[in-house]
């Protein structure tokens, strides 16, 4: 049985379970933990001569709460000293030990990103799904969004992140990257996930965007003039990508109003980039370089599809 501390005694006469709370209950019960933690452990440090390492769950339970709150490695820190509900999720009693510090933390981001295992966690995670009863269907949307970066140069080199490039969108000029997105359009969860350069445009990743067996496509006009490689990389696939008027040639009303059918479906990619970007709070690099950050991409991208699905997933359990 645990020992009950001052630090984790309740002699608060008022209490209240927060949004925060009950989000990382929830997260608690729907991320496989298990499943998960055996694929990070063949590279995880043993236990030597020195000091034991730290829990491996309780490490990847830090590093989700960098993703799910936007927190740097220090802020993760900080966190965790001052949220009753992180402490409780990680499994931290401060009246026995002390959080891990920033050092430890980013160590073991540096690990995930060394051995490229954001991506191996976004694959775990959607055979796990899958095996919940959540196939992939014949319909995948595609779409791309833009990850800002710091386009100063006021900094130690002088020179802004030298893989990162900007692009155009409407008449705003951007710099960062871009994260690339097929979605199934039942289901709305991410079955595949690309990160480019900023200036590298929507169509070029969507080859690797399907996963071969669609029999219907989604993108918006950006995806015009794709159909040799939708054919190649889906054979039976249909092109439903919307149409764009040109300046001679102007959308019939019929075309116009087939647009609008379209978007009602390929509205959907844009609950996965509300989670991602809204809820989740990935607008704007953290690191330098385009692979540190592809890590992040691909595991938020992972714990998306878990929040997404996180209703279904606890009506299995409790069935």
């Amino acid at each position: 049985m645990k020992q009950t501390t001052f630090a984790t005694s309740g002699f608060n006469k008022y209490v209240k379970k927060t949004r925060r709370a009950v989000f990382l209950d929830e997260m608690n019960q729907v991320v496989p933990w298990t499943t998960l933690c055996k694929l990070i452990e063949p590279h995880y440090p043993k236990a030597g001569n020195g000091r034991p390492p730290i829990g491996l769950e309780r490490m990847l339970r830090i590093y989700f709460l960098q993703q799910w709150f936007n927190l740097s490695d220090p802020g993760v820190e900080e966190a965790l000293y001052e949220s009753i509900s992180m402490r409780e999720f990680v499994g931290i009693d401060l009246g026995l030990e002390s959080a891990p510090d920033e050092t430890t933390v980013c160590k073991f981001r540096h690990l995930l990103e060394k051995h490229e295992l954001g991506r191996r966690v976004f694959e775990e995670v959607g055979r796990h799904l899958q095996g919940k009863g959540m196939k992939v269907s014949g319909g995948t949307i595609v779409d791309a969004t833009i990850i800002a970066a710091p386009s100063s140069t006021k900094n130690s080199s002088g020179e802004r992140d030298p893989e990162m490039r900007q692009t155009k969108k409407g008449n705003q000029w951007h710099f960062g990257m871009k994260g690339h997105i097929g979605i199934d359009s039942k289901t709305k969860l991410i079955h595949s996930a690309v990160v480019t350069p900023a200036n590298v445009h929507d169509s070029q990743p969507l080859p690797n965007l399907l996963h071969g067996a669609e029999t219907r496509i989604w993108g918006d006009s950006a995806y015009i003039g794709q159909k040799p490689a939708i054919k190649k990389a889906a054979p039976n696939a249909r092109d439903f990508t919307n149409r764009r008027g040109t300046r001679n040639h102007a959308l019939t009303e019929e075309e116009q109003m087939t647009n609008q059918r379209k978007s009602s479906v390929r509205a959907k990619v844009e609950h996965a980039f509300l989670v991602i970007k809204r809820i989740f709070g990935f607008t704007k690099v953290r690191f330098r370089g385009l692979a540190k950050n592809a890590n992040r991409f691909f595991v938020t991208c992972a714990l998306a599809n878990l929040f997404v699905a996180r209703r279904q997933l606890m009506r299995l359990q409790g069935a």
